[in-house]
C-alpha cells in the first residue's frame, strides 16, 4: 500500500491543499500553522505573502526558510523531502514537523520611557536628573535567528513578549549615549533626531545578532528636565531684559515707598515711618551706588559696575561721514576702516567750515591712512618675432620692436588672426613716434 493510500485509510487524516496565513491582528509576530493530524501532499501549495516568511522545522531542526511567493510542496525538493520524512504517518502520533509563519512587516508605535530618572552631569547645572519617552519601530529581518533565539516552540508569539526586552535595552543604551554625547541639558531638545539616529545605529548590530530584529526607527518625543532647571532659562531671560540691576533696584525701592505711604495700617504709623525711612535710606544708598550696582549678564551672571569710558584723545578731529554703511560722525581711523571694506564706493566727508562735502581721496588725513590700490595687471600678448616666441607684455614687445629689426607679430584671445605689433594701439603708444623713411637719394 502506498503512502497516500495509507493516509486515506488513517482515521482522522485530513488533506491540506493550501497552506497560508491571513493575519487579522496588528501584534502577532509568529503563528504556528496547525498541521497535526493533517496530511500534506505533494500537490499542496505553500502561499507566503508580502510581509511574511515561513520556517519549516523538521524533527526539531530548522529545515528551510521561504520568502514571499507560492511554492509547490514537491517531494523531489531536498528540504521538502526531508520535511515529508518527518511527517510520515507510520505511528499513532507520527507528526514531527512544524510550519511557522513569521510577520516581517514593521511593528510601529511601540512606546518606550524611562521608569527611573537618568542621572547626567551638566557643565552648567551640575548633576541633573532627566526623564525621556518616545516610540520605536522594528521588524524581523532574520526569521531563522528569531525562531532559534526568541520563539522556541511558542505557537503564537506577539509583540508583548519581546517589547519589554527591547525597551530595557533601548533605555539603557539611551542613558549611555546621552552621557557620551555631553550635550548641555538646555540643548537636548535640538538634538532629538541625531540622538535617535545615533542610538538606532548603535543598537542594530546587537539586535540583529541576538534577536534577528532590525530597529528601523527610534524617536525621542521628549526629554523632561527638573522643574528648577526648566525655570532657569525663564529667569535668565527676565534678567537679560531687565539689564541693569541698579536701575531695577531703584524702581523697586521707589514703588515700595509709594506702597508704604498709601498703607498707614501697616503696623501703625510709627512702623510705617520706620519702613519709609529704611526704604528711603536704601534708595539713597542705591542712588549713591552703595549697593545694588552692576549689571546682570544672562550668560556670565552678576557683573560689577562698568568702568567709566576714557575721554576722547586731544586733537582727535572727527568728520561727518556718508557712505554705503550709512551716515555717522567718525574718527579718521573709523572712516579708513569703512573705506577699506568698499574702496570703489562713494565715501564723502565733511567738517565744520567746509563749503561742501568732499570725496575721501581729497582729504590728505584720510588718504594717508589707506595703502595705495594694487597695481593693474599688465596685459600679455602671444608674441612671435626676433625677441623669441611666448607670452610677452606690451612693454616687452615695444622694446623688441624698437631694438630688433624684423617682423614682430602678436595675438590674444578673441582675435581672428595674428597682427603686426605696429597695428596694435597699446604697443604703438609705447614704441613712440617712428620717423618716416628717408627720401631716396
Amino acid at each position: 500500500m502506498g503512502l497516500w493510500d495509507t493516509l486515506k485509510t488513517h482515521a482522522g487524516a485530513q488533506f491540506l491543499d493550501d497552506i497560508q496565513w491571513l493575519d487579522d491582528t496588528n501584534n502577532t509576530i509568529v503563528y504556528r500553522f496547525p498541521v497535526f493530524n493533517q496530511a500534506i501532499t505533494d500537490k499542496s501549495k505553500l502561499i507566503v505573502r508580502e510581509g511574511q516568511a515561513v520556517v519549516f522545522i523538521s524533527e526539531g531542526q530548522l529545515s528551510d526558510v521561504f520568502g514571499p511567493g507560492t511554492y509547490t510542496l514537491d517531494t523531489q525538493n531536498a528540504p521538502i523531502s526531508a520535511f515529508f520524512k518527518s511527517i510520515a504517518y507510520g505511528l499513532n502520533y507520527p507528526y514531527k514537523g512544524d510550519i511557522y509563519f513569521i510577520s516581517t512587516r514593521q511593528f510601529t508605535d511601540n512606546k518606550w520611557g524611562t521608569s527611573n530618572p537618568i542621572m547626567m552631569r551638566d557643565a552648567e547645572f551640575g548633576p541633573v536628573r532627566i526623564r525621556a519617552f518616545g516610540t520605536f519601530t522594528y521588524r524581523i529581518t532574520d526569521p531563522a535567528s528569531f525562531i532559534r533565539q526568541i520563539v522556541g516552540t511558542d505557537g503564537l508569539f506577539t509583540t508583548d513578549e519581546i517589547n519589554g526586552q527591547l525597551k530595557r535595552k533601548l533605555v539603557s543604551t539611551l542613558a549611555d549615549s546621552i552621557g557620551q554625547a555631553k550635550i548641555p541639558v538646555l540643548d537636548l531638545a535640538s538634538n532629538y533626531m541625531s540622538l535617535g539616529d545615533q542610538l538606532r545605529d548603535r543598537l542594530n548590530p546587537l539586535f540583529k545578532e541576538s534577536y534577528g530584529v532590525t530597529l528601523t526607527d527610534f524617536t525621542i518625543e521628549n526629554i523632561s528636565l527638573p522643574e528648577e532647571v526648566e525655570k532657569a532659562p525663564d529667569q535668565r531671560t527676565k534678567m537679560g531684559v531687565l539689564g541693569n540691576l541698579d536701575a531695577y533696584a531703584k524702581l523697586n525701592a521707589a514703588e515700595a515707598i509709594q506702597t508704604a505711604a498709601a498703607n498707614p495700617g501697616l503696623g501703625g504709623t510709627g512702623v510705617g515711618m520706620g519702613v519709609g525711612m529704611g526704604l528711603g535710606q536704601m534708595v539713597g544708598q542705591t542712588l549713591a551706588g552703595g549697593q545694588g550696582g552692576g549689571q546682570f549678564n544672562p550668560h556670565a551672571g552678576m557683573q560689577g559696575p562698568p568702568s567709566p569710558a576714557p575721554p576722547p584723545l586731544p586733537g582727535a578731529a572727527k568728520y561727518h561721514y556718508s557712505g554705503p554703511s550709512g551716515q555717522a560722525e567718525l574718527s579718521p581711523a573709523e572712516i579708513a576702516q569703512r573705506i577699506g571694506q568698499a574702496r570703489d564706493a562713494d565715501h564723502l566727508v565733511w567738517q565744520a567750515g567746509w563749503a561742501a562735502w568732499k570725496p575721501w581721496k581729497e582729504v590728505p588725513e584720510l588718504s594717508a591712512l589707506l595703502p595705495p590700490p594694487p597695481a593693474p595687471v599688465a596685459t600679455k600678448f602671444h608674441y612671435a618675432g626676433p625677441g623669441g616666441d611666448g607670452e610677452k607684455t606690451a612693454t616687452e614687445i615695444a622694446s623688441f620692436a624698437k631694438s630688433l629689426p624684423g617682423d614682430h607679430f602678436v595675438w590674444k584671445a578673441g582675435w581672428d588672426a595674428w597682427k603686426p605689433a605696429k597695428e596694435v594701439p597699446e604697443i604703438v603708444a609705447l614704441i613712440g613716434p617712428v620717423p618716416p623713411p628717408l627720401p631716396p637719394r
